[in-house]
């Protein structure tokens, strides 16, 4: 069955509808569009020449499941991209594209956008309605494709971005991740020993008709205050984190100590340090590859840091360059920057070949924090192996040294 890139003019978008009909030609065809409801759907169906033979309205699942993530957003500019530079009109590239993605979320949104460009709103305007999956960088860009007449170029390298960012995006995630999750798994299954098999033991040391051994005994404590106030415990932790996670958001303040402190952490300092430089330079590279102003430039670029200290340092940077100072001496006073970097994008500022610097210092830091999380990792497992080592086996031998004294004893 031949699949249909017809046009569906609607501007009301309440709901998604999956329709089938049969063409001018006798030819069955189906599509996705979005609509106020049916008998809109048909009316424009029929104004173009469609004979619609069944609508279906989709699934709850498909107007609000899921969830929009930025790795499809770098996949939806990768593809719009390719699609334009195939010659392929901008709507018919959104009703392929939206039709053809697995994540029903993303269905939406991309058919959402395709009915607003249809209306008549330029694609910058209708990805700007969309501010969580389409930031101010983002939008900049594409409005600056526009207004050049190179969309497709300018898309070209929005993707780019969008996928560079996201890789190291993951780097750092997983660089923070696999640490802690094994030490939550470590944590969990001490909170098990103490809940479930401590217990057991204290009713086999009862017989013993001896003083136990003071780590022994303590461990015993610590299993009796476990199992007496566990649900306090793990009431005060989630409250906790919760608070945590709450203000952390709502407080700038809270945010700014924090990611100045996460920088300054052995291991996992340097790491976010060069995430940051190549956040950095990535974006001023594609901001300025698009015929951005500097001083405009270093607005989104302050925001795609990742970190507010080297946000507030590139907002300080911005005031400077727009006082006349140049971006190599104003990147000096910020203390932020490794004088590799500073080197590069003077030379980049002399010879006019800012965005090529700045994107061949983007590459080194993008390479330098692939190897750097994949080193931490090597260095960090035999670490994490002794601290469950410890946690683990200090409860075995807490549990079995009255054994062995009461072994030493019989013997």
């Amino acid at each position: 069955m031949a699949q249909s890139t017809t046009a569906i003019r609607t501007i009301k978008k309440d709901t998604s509808f999956n329709w089938e009909g049969m063409d001018r030609k006798g030819q069955r065809i189906k599509g996705r569009a979005v609509a106020q409801n049916e008998q809109s759907l048909k009316a424009d169906l029929r104004r173009q020449g469609v004979v619609a033979t069944r609508i279906k309205k989709q699934s709850q699942a498909f107007r609000s499941g899921g969830r929009v993530k930025a790795e499809d957003i770098a996949i939806f500019s990768r593809q719009l991209a390719t699609m334009l530079g195939a010659g392929i009109p901008l709507v018919q590239a959104f009703e392929i594209i939206g039709t053809g993605h697995d994540n029903p979320a993303m269905q939406k949104l991309v058919l959402e956008i395709k009915a607003e460009v249809e209306g008549g709103t330029s694609l910058h305007e209708a990805l700007a309605k969309h501010p969580l999956y389409f930031d101010d960088l983002f939008v900049n860009l594409v409005e600056a494709g526009e207004q050049a007449g190179a969309l497709e170029g300018l898309l070209d390298k929005v993707a780019t971005y969008k996928e560079k960012s996201e890789a190291v995006k993951k780097k750092v995630k997983k660089a923070l991740f696999y640490p802690a999750a094994v030490l939550v798994v470590a944590l969990i299954v001490t909170v098990i020993l103490l809940i479930f098999v401590i217990p057991q033991f204290e009713e086999l040391f009862k017989g013993f008709g001896a003083d136990l051994p003071a780590f022994t005994q303590m461990v015993i404590n610590l299993s009796k205050f476990v199992q007496h106030n566990g649900v306090y415990l793990a009431i005060v932790t989630g409250g906790a984190v919760y608070a945590f996670i709450y203000f952390y958001k709502r407080s700038r303040r809270m945010r700014q100590l924090l990611d100045r402190l996460s920088l300054k952490m052995p291991i996992i300092g340097p790491i976010l340090n060069k995430a940051a430089i190549a956040r950095y330079a990535r974006t001023l590279s594609t901001m300025f590859a698009a015929g951005v102003p500097l001083v405009e430039a270093l607005d989104s670029v302050a925001g795609a840091c990742g970190n507010i200290v080297y946000e507030d340092g590139v907002m300080k940077m911005r005031d400077e360059v727009a006082t006349g100072q140049r971006l190599q001496r104003a990147m000096e006073n910020t203390g932020l920057f490794p004088n590799m970097v500073v080197q590069m994008i003077a030379v980049g500022e002399e010879s006019g070949a800012l965005d090529t610097m700045s994107g061949k210092v983007a590459t080194f830091y993008e390479e330098d924090v692939d190897a750097a999380v994949d080193s931490m990792s090597s260095l960090l497992e035999p670490l994490i192996m002794a601290i469950l080592g410890v946690l683990v086996g200090g409860l075995v031998i807490a549990m079995y040294l009255p054994i062995f004294k009461l072994g030493s004893v019989v013997g």
